[in-house]
Order: C-alpha cells, then sequence, then structure tokens
C-alpha cells in the first residue's frame, strides 16, 4: 500500500524516545523528511544516532514547547532547513501522576503546561502555513487517561481530555481549509516511562518487574502491552493519503481495556 509519504515532511515533537521515536523511525521508513524536537538534546542526540544507524537521517532540534515562542522558532528553523510542514505528529510531554490528597492548583497547572500547551503551542506555529497553503495533517498521540477520571491521574487526565475536544474542534474549524487533525489515545505501551513506572513498583512492592509486567498484560483483553511501532503505525495511516477522508477522529489503542458505545 503506498501512503504518499515519500517526500513529505513531518515534524516530530516528542520524537526522540518512546512513541515518537518509532513514529520518526516509520515515516522515515516511508520516505519521508523527518525533523525530531525534543527539549532534551542528549536525548536528541541518542536519537539521531539510532536514526542513522538505521539508515536514516533526520532534523534534530531542541526546543521548550511550553513556550509559544520557542514552538514559533522551532517551526521557522524546520520549516527553513527542510520546507513546509506537511505532517505534525505530537507526542511530546507528559503528566506527573498525584494521589489525591497530594493535589493543588499548581499540580493543575503544571499538567497543563506539560502536556496540553506543548501540543497547542506546536499546533497553532504549523497551522499558520497549512491554513495558507489549504493542505497539512496533524496527528496528536495522547492518551486514554483523557477518558478515564483516574484518581491518581486527574491533571493529566484532564490536559488530555482537553486536547481531545481541541483536537477534534480544530479539525472542525479548518477541514474546509484542507487540514486533517486526529487523534490516538495509546493505552499502555512499552515506551521508557511505563518501565520506570514498572521499576518504581517493583521497588515499592518487592514484586519483580517481569511479574508486574505480566500482571499488566493480563488486564488488556488483547493479552499484551502495546508496542510503540503499533502506534507508529496508526499515526503512519491517519497523516497518510490512505485516510484523506478520516478528521476530527479520536483512535483508542488499549486493547480492549475500555470497550466504549456510540
Amino acid at each position: 500500500m503506498d501512503l504518499e509519504l515519500k517526500g513529505k515532511v513531518v515534524l516530530i515533537t516528542g520524537g526522540s524516545k518512546g512513541i515518537g521515536l518509532a513514529c520518526a523511525q516509520a515515516f522515515a521508513r516511508e520516505g519521508a523528511r523527518v525533523a525530531i524536537v525534543s527539549r532534551s538534546t542528549a536525548n536528541l542526540d541518542a536519537a539521531h544516532a539510532s536514526l542513522r544507524a538505521a539508515g536514516y537521517d533526520a532534523l534534530a532540534l531542541a526546543a521548550d514547547l511550553g513556550d509559544a515562542r520557542a514552538a514559533q522558532n522551532m517551526v521557522d528553523s524546520a520549516e527553513a532547513d527542510l520546507g513546509p510542514i506537511d505532517v505534525l505528529v505530537n507526542s511530546a510531554g507528559a503528566a506527573k501522576r498525584y494521589p489525591p490528597a497530594t493535589l493543588t492548583p499548581q499540580a493543575w497547572r503544571d499538567a497543563m503546561d506539560a502536556k496540553y500547551f506543548t501540543y497547542i503551542n506546536a499546533m497553532d506555529a504549523v497551522l499558520k502555513g497549512m491554513i495558507a497553503r489549504e493542505s497539512g495533517a496533524i496527528v496528536n498521540i495522547i492518551g486514554a487517561g483523557g477518558r478515564v477520571a483516574s484518581p491518581i491521574h486527574l491533571p493529566g487526565g484532564a490536559a488530555n481530555a482537553a486536547l481531545m475536544l481541541a483536537s477534534a474542534g480544530l479539525a472542525n474549524a479548518w477541514g474546509s481549509k484542507g487540514i486533517r487533525i486526529n487523534a490516538i489515545n495509546p493505552g499502555a505501551t512499552l515506551t521508557e516511562r511505563v518501565q520506570g513506572a514498572l521499576e518504581a513498583e517493583a521497588q515499592s512492592t518487592g514484586k519483580s518487574i517481569e511479574a508486574l509486567r505480566e500482571a499488566m498484560a493480563q488486564r488488556i483483553p488483547l493479552g499484551r502491552i502495546a508496542r510503540p511501532e503499533e502506534v507508529a503505525d496508526t499515526a503512519l495511516f491517519l497523516a497518510s493519503a490512505r485516510a484523506s477522508y478520516v478528521t476530527g477522529a479520536l483512535v483508542t489503542m488499549d486493547g480492549g481495556v475500555h470497550p466504549l458505545g456510540a
């Protein structure tokens, strides 16, 4: 299947590790011209090295996307080097988890800054050009926590829920300009973040990481945790010409943990 992504300019925030890096590898494999963004230059260097080792090249840009001006400068730099951005994949930012008794107004604000505004700032920076060209695709990788009110993930879940609404609303607002905006809500995925959470739980409970990972997998109807590459494959499709009539969609990828009716 030809996804018609060869030569497309693809900007991936949070592209230095986890799902973002898997997306960078997937788009590069399709022949896209890829730029990856992260706050960490060390992570960017490692990601760039891994992409080159796989035979791909990518532009690496360091930016704090919580700052709207920095996000705009990042987009300007990417376009100066690669050309107009055809696809934006947002995979940056992660909100901390808090026991309910420790929540403060600052915790809620921090979650919005860490996740919501990083995506909003990146979208705002690329949408100007996409609107002028009347073409573009945005894929926001958000998280299933926005649909489930977990007591220890309320600020982050609220940021995710806000991003779902913003994604669908912007898709409606700019569909007439040929811009498609979709979202993916992954559940448990084998990333460094999940591995770190398992290691922390293993230290606190005395259980092995393997046992905890297996218990997590058993709670998923498909019987396993997702791989970052599987989320990247969905992002590829949503960004591609094969999804030319898909916009405003919220794709849940949690292995069936939270089945939803219409």
